[in-house]
Protein backbone atom coordinates (compact mmCIF):
# COMPACT_ATOMS: atom_id res chain seq x y z
CA UNK A 1 0.00 0.00 0.00
CA UNK A 2 1.65 3.53 -1.31
CA UNK A 3 1.91 6.09 1.99
CA UNK A 4 -0.61 8.41 0.90
CA UNK A 5 -3.44 5.37 0.85
CA UNK A 6 -2.24 4.39 4.38
CA UNK A 7 -2.31 7.61 5.74
CA UNK A 8 -6.01 7.85 4.18
CA UNK A 9 -6.59 4.53 5.48
CA UNK A 10 -5.69 5.64 8.68
CA UNK A 11 -7.58 8.57 8.90
CA UNK A 12 -10.80 7.17 8.02
CA UNK A 13 -10.53 4.01 10.72
CA UNK A 14 -9.23 6.80 13.58
CA UNK A 15 -10.28 9.93 12.73
CA UNK A 16 -8.28 13.06 12.96
CA UNK A 17 -4.53 12.76 13.17
CA UNK A 18 -1.30 14.83 13.43
CA UNK A 19 1.78 14.92 11.46
CA UNK A 20 3.75 13.74 14.05
CA UNK A 21 1.65 10.83 15.41
CA UNK A 22 1.86 9.79 11.19
CA UNK A 23 5.53 10.18 11.46
CA UNK A 24 5.91 7.92 14.52
CA UNK A 25 3.40 5.24 13.36
CA UNK A 26 4.65 5.10 10.06
CA UNK A 27 8.17 5.45 10.15
CA UNK A 28 8.93 8.75 8.24
CA UNK A 29 9.81 11.81 9.02
CA UNK A 30 7.77 14.30 9.75
CA UNK A 31 8.57 16.73 7.28
CA UNK A 32 7.55 13.81 4.20
CA UNK A 33 4.79 13.32 5.63
CA UNK A 34 3.66 16.99 5.78
CA UNK A 35 4.92 16.99 2.02
CA UNK A 36 2.08 14.02 1.51
CA UNK A 37 -0.75 15.90 3.49
CA UNK A 38 -0.19 18.93 1.00
CA UNK A 39 -0.05 16.76 -1.52
CA UNK A 40 -3.17 15.85 -1.03
CA UNK A 41 -4.80 19.24 0.62
CA UNK A 42 -4.23 20.13 -3.22
CA UNK A 43 -6.01 16.93 -4.44
CA UNK A 44 -8.89 18.16 -2.41
CA UNK A 45 -8.53 15.18 0.11
CA UNK A 46 -7.89 16.22 3.24
CA UNK A 47 -8.07 19.33 5.46
CA UNK A 48 -6.88 20.41 8.88
CA UNK A 49 -8.28 21.86 12.14
CA UNK A 50 -5.87 24.15 14.51
CA UNK A 51 -6.97 22.85 17.85
CA UNK A 52 -5.83 25.06 20.93
CA UNK A 53 -3.13 23.38 22.84
CA UNK A 54 -2.99 24.04 26.39
CA UNK A 55 1.17 24.93 25.99
CA UNK A 56 2.31 26.48 23.30
CA UNK A 57 1.10 26.55 19.63
CA UNK A 58 -2.02 24.99 18.15
CA UNK A 59 -1.40 21.42 17.27
CA UNK A 60 -2.83 21.21 13.32
CA UNK A 61 -5.34 17.64 13.03
CA UNK A 62 -5.33 16.49 9.43
CA UNK A 63 -9.12 14.80 8.61
CA UNK A 64 -10.53 13.26 5.63
CA UNK A 65 -13.16 15.55 3.38
CA UNK A 66 -16.20 14.03 2.23
CA UNK A 67 -14.49 13.44 -1.16
CA UNK A 68 -11.71 11.21 0.40
CA UNK A 69 -14.59 9.31 2.33
CA UNK A 70 -16.01 8.63 -1.49
CA UNK A 71 -12.82 6.99 -2.30
CA UNK A 72 -13.75 4.29 0.07
CA UNK A 73 -16.49 3.36 -2.19
CA UNK A 74 -19.67 1.46 -1.25
CA UNK A 75 -19.96 -2.17 -2.19
CA UNK A 76 -21.86 -1.93 -5.55
CA UNK A 77 -23.51 0.90 -4.42
CA UNK A 78 -25.06 2.53 -7.84
CA UNK A 79 -26.91 -0.52 -8.95
CA UNK A 80 -27.76 -1.47 -5.36
CA UNK A 81 -29.85 1.51 -5.47
CA UNK A 82 -31.09 0.73 -9.11
CA UNK A 83 -32.48 -2.92 -7.58
CA UNK A 84 -34.08 -1.18 -4.30
CA UNK A 85 -35.86 1.66 -6.74
CA UNK A 86 -36.94 -1.47 -9.39
CA UNK A 87 -38.12 -3.51 -6.53
CA UNK A 88 -40.45 -0.59 -5.25
CA UNK A 89 -41.87 0.04 -8.63
CA UNK A 90 -42.67 -2.75 -9.42
CA UNK A 91 -44.01 -4.11 -6.29
CA UNK A 92 -44.45 -0.78 -4.15
CA UNK A 93 -43.55 0.08 -0.84
CA UNK A 94 -44.57 -2.88 1.24
CA UNK A 95 -42.20 -5.27 -1.49
CA UNK A 96 -39.39 -3.12 -0.50
CA UNK A 97 -40.39 -3.81 3.05
CA UNK A 98 -40.65 -7.24 2.27
CA UNK A 99 -37.14 -7.70 0.62
CA UNK A 100 -35.94 -5.11 3.62
CA UNK A 101 -37.17 -7.78 6.29
CA UNK A 102 -36.21 -10.68 4.84
CA UNK A 103 -32.52 -9.29 4.91
CA UNK A 104 -32.34 -8.50 8.09
CA UNK A 105 -33.85 -12.40 8.88
CA UNK A 106 -30.98 -14.12 7.00
CA UNK A 107 -28.15 -11.58 8.18
CA UNK A 108 -29.97 -12.64 11.65
CA UNK A 109 -29.77 -15.98 11.35
CA UNK A 110 -25.87 -15.91 9.82
CA UNK A 111 -24.77 -14.28 12.92
CA UNK A 112 -26.68 -16.32 15.58
CA UNK A 113 -25.27 -19.43 14.12
CA UNK A 114 -21.86 -17.61 13.82
CA UNK A 115 -22.30 -16.54 18.06
CA UNK A 116 -23.87 -19.63 19.14
CA UNK A 117 -20.91 -21.03 20.88
CA UNK A 118 -20.02 -17.76 22.80
CA UNK A 119 -19.86 -17.94 26.66
CA UNK A 120 -20.75 -14.19 27.40
CA UNK A 121 -22.17 -10.58 26.21
CA UNK A 122 -18.20 -9.85 25.72
CA UNK A 123 -17.22 -12.91 23.47
CA UNK A 124 -20.46 -12.06 21.20
CA UNK A 125 -19.46 -8.84 20.77
CA UNK A 126 -16.20 -9.65 19.84
CA UNK A 127 -17.57 -12.25 17.23
CA UNK A 128 -19.70 -9.75 15.99
CA UNK A 129 -16.79 -7.06 15.30
CA UNK A 130 -15.00 -9.53 13.61
CA UNK A 131 -17.83 -10.59 11.33
CA UNK A 132 -18.13 -6.79 10.61
CA UNK A 133 -14.88 -6.14 9.67
CA UNK A 134 -14.66 -8.91 7.58
CA UNK A 135 -17.68 -7.62 5.31
CA UNK A 136 -15.99 -4.28 5.20
CA UNK A 137 -17.65 -2.43 7.90
CA UNK A 138 -13.87 -1.26 9.68
CA UNK A 139 -15.67 -2.45 12.68
CA UNK A 140 -13.89 -2.01 16.71
CA UNK A 141 -15.02 -2.46 19.96
CA UNK A 142 -14.00 -1.24 22.98
CA UNK A 143 -15.18 -0.98 26.67
CA UNK A 144 -15.96 2.00 28.58
CA UNK A 145 -16.44 0.45 32.49
CA UNK A 146 -19.68 -2.08 32.35
CA UNK A 147 -20.25 -0.49 28.84
CA UNK A 148 -18.88 -1.81 25.25
CA UNK A 149 -19.18 0.50 22.35
CA UNK A 150 -18.88 -0.89 18.93
CA UNK A 151 -17.69 1.15 16.28
CA UNK A 152 -18.06 1.44 12.65
CA UNK A 153 -15.85 3.46 10.97
CA UNK A 154 -17.29 2.25 7.28
CA UNK A 155 -20.20 1.40 5.63
CA UNK A 156 -20.06 -0.32 2.50
CA UNK A 157 -23.82 -0.41 2.20
CA UNK A 158 -24.04 3.46 2.92
CA UNK A 159 -25.58 4.34 -0.59
CA UNK A 160 -28.67 1.92 -0.07
CA UNK A 161 -28.80 2.81 3.42
CA UNK A 162 -29.60 6.58 2.63
CA UNK A 163 -31.84 5.49 0.05
CA UNK A 164 -33.79 2.95 1.90
CA UNK A 165 -33.10 4.55 5.46
CA UNK A 166 -35.02 1.02 7.37
CA UNK A 167 -31.45 -0.90 6.46
CA UNK A 168 -29.90 1.13 9.20
CA UNK A 169 -32.76 0.33 11.46
CA UNK A 170 -32.77 -3.58 9.94
CA UNK A 171 -28.99 -3.55 11.45
CA UNK A 172 -29.95 -2.31 14.79
CA UNK A 173 -32.39 -4.70 14.97
CA UNK A 174 -30.48 -7.61 14.60
CA UNK A 175 -27.75 -6.33 17.14
CA UNK A 176 -30.65 -6.11 20.06
CA UNK A 177 -31.79 -9.76 18.97
CA UNK A 178 -28.54 -11.67 18.94
CA UNK A 179 -27.67 -9.98 22.53
CA UNK A 180 -31.63 -10.51 23.78
CA UNK A 181 -33.73 -7.74 26.20
CA UNK A 182 -30.80 -7.85 28.83
CA UNK A 183 -28.89 -5.58 27.47
CA UNK A 184 -30.03 -1.89 25.40
CA UNK A 185 -27.87 -0.79 22.36
CA UNK A 186 -28.17 2.61 21.22
CA UNK A 187 -26.61 4.14 18.01
CA UNK A 188 -24.91 7.35 19.31
CA UNK A 189 -22.82 8.23 15.86
CA UNK A 190 -24.73 7.88 12.21
CA UNK A 191 -22.29 8.14 8.83
CA UNK A 192 -26.04 8.48 6.87
CA UNK A 193 -26.21 11.62 9.81
CA UNK A 194 -23.09 13.16 8.47
CA UNK A 195 -21.23 11.94 11.05
CA UNK A 196 -17.76 10.08 10.80
CA UNK A 197 -18.79 6.89 11.41
CA UNK A 198 -21.49 4.73 13.29
CA UNK A 199 -20.99 4.24 16.87
CA UNK A 200 -23.11 1.91 19.14
CA UNK A 201 -23.17 2.05 22.77
CA UNK A 202 -23.87 -1.60 24.61
CA UNK A 203 -25.24 -1.45 28.10
CA UNK A 204 -27.22 -3.93 30.31
CA UNK A 205 -30.70 -2.79 30.69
Amino acid sequence: MKTIDKILYRMKREGPVTAKVLAEEFNLTTMGVRQHLQGLEEDGLVDYQDIKAKVGRPTRHWNLTSKAHRRFADRHGELIIQMLDSVEDIFGANGLHQVVERRESQTFEQYQNALADCSDVKEKLERLTTLREQEGYMAQLHQEGDDFILVENHCPICHAAARCPSLCKSELNIFQLLLGNEFRIERNEHIIAGERRCAYRIQKS
